[in-house]
């Protein structure tokens, strides 16, 4: 008599351990890539359009996520219970990274990267809304600092206002859906998967779209593209690694240093010098980030006390 198939166990994330020190350098690492990515993506955006910049990143994604979509790959992992969840997470990370490419090309690196740091505040709002998360008076103050930090930043009805300055607003609002759909399917699907899906809809998307603005780029250029896409890459898996050792609420300090790195390599590619304004309004955006991861690692806190106590006897 034949033995029965046995189905393959669904593979599992990682434990999480609690060793901070090393996940705030994996977050220090992160900047490093990820602010080196932003600063070429700015020198290609005068060459060519945003759509083509953003279809190589995706394009270099999707080639490094290959092994995770093929069926006898060992990290095969195209499995999943959020197919839907998956694809609109993928099209929101697509527009963050466009419309923030898109604001490069007319804003200073500094300036744009404050701004876009914005995000914290928005996902503060989304997850009223759509994780039903209760959110107290001092994190809404938190929320109307930092946005007072933007308008600073920004200074709309000066002459130092660009229009241009809404497509790293909206990039910011963009990457705070991308985190609330990671929050909702947080302990169903692999990182890994999250990932592939991520690279598989945003190359497909862009795809039908680079044919209307293509640029034949030259050689020097797509090498800087292949940058551009291996360098984020790594620096979204760094950050991945890092969640496994530390709180966001740990980490979240630590990935503002992407702002001073931005700011020198602005200054040493562009001669971009962040004025007073820029500075100010970015430590305001910084300081209401600060406020609310606390306001997370309280809340945690009190939860995880809450749960540890013994329920009375009826």
């Amino acid at each position: 008599m034949p033995l029965p198939e046995r189905k393959p166990a669904r593979r599992r994330a990682p434990a999480r351990a609690d060793r901070p020190f090393k996940g705030i350098a994996l977050i220090l690492i992160s900047t490093v890539f990820l602010g080196s990515s932003d600063a070429t993506a700015k020198y290609l955006s005068t060459s060519l359009p945003s759509i083509e910049i953003a279809w190589i990143r995706f394009l270099v994604f999707a080639l490094i996520m290959t092994p995770a979509m093929l069926p006898a790959s060992p990290l095969y992992a195209l499995p999943t219970q959020n197919l839907k969840l998956q694809l609109m997470r993928g099209t929101a990370l697509l527009s963050s990274s466009l419309l923030f490419i898109s604001g490069l090309r007319f804003l200073p690196i500094a300036e744009c990267s404050a701004t876009a740091f914005v995000s914290p505040l928005f996902v503060t709002a989304l997850s009223l809304v759509f994780l039903s998360e209760k959110v107290g008076l001092r994190r809404w103050i938190a929320t109307t600092v930092g946005l007072l930090g933007v308008l600073i930043v920004l200074r709309p009805g000066t002459n130092a206002f660009h229009v241009a300055a809404f497509f790293p607003l909206v990039s910011a609002l963009a990457w705070a859906a991308t985190l609330i759909m990671t929050r909702m399917m947080s302990g169903k699907d692999r990182a890994i998967t999250t990932m592939t899906y991520s690279s598989i809809a945003g190359l497909f998307i862009l795809t039908a779209m680079v044919p209307a603005v293509w640029v034949t780029p030259s050689w020097n250029a797509v090498l800087l593209g292949i940058f551009i896409g291996v360098a984020s890459t790594a620096g979204q898996w760094i950050v991945v690694l890092a969640f496994r050792y530390a709180d966001a609420s740990v980490l979240a300090p630590f990935s503002y240093v992407q702002l001073l790195w931005v700011s020198i390599l602005g200054f040493l590619l562009f001669g971009e010098m962040p004025d007073v304004w820029t500075v100010t309004g970015a430590g305001f955006i910084v300081a209401s980030g600060l406020y609310t991861a606390h306001r997370e690692r309280v809340r945690r806190s009190q939860l995880l006390a809450a749960a540890a106590e013994p329920t009375p006897n009826a």
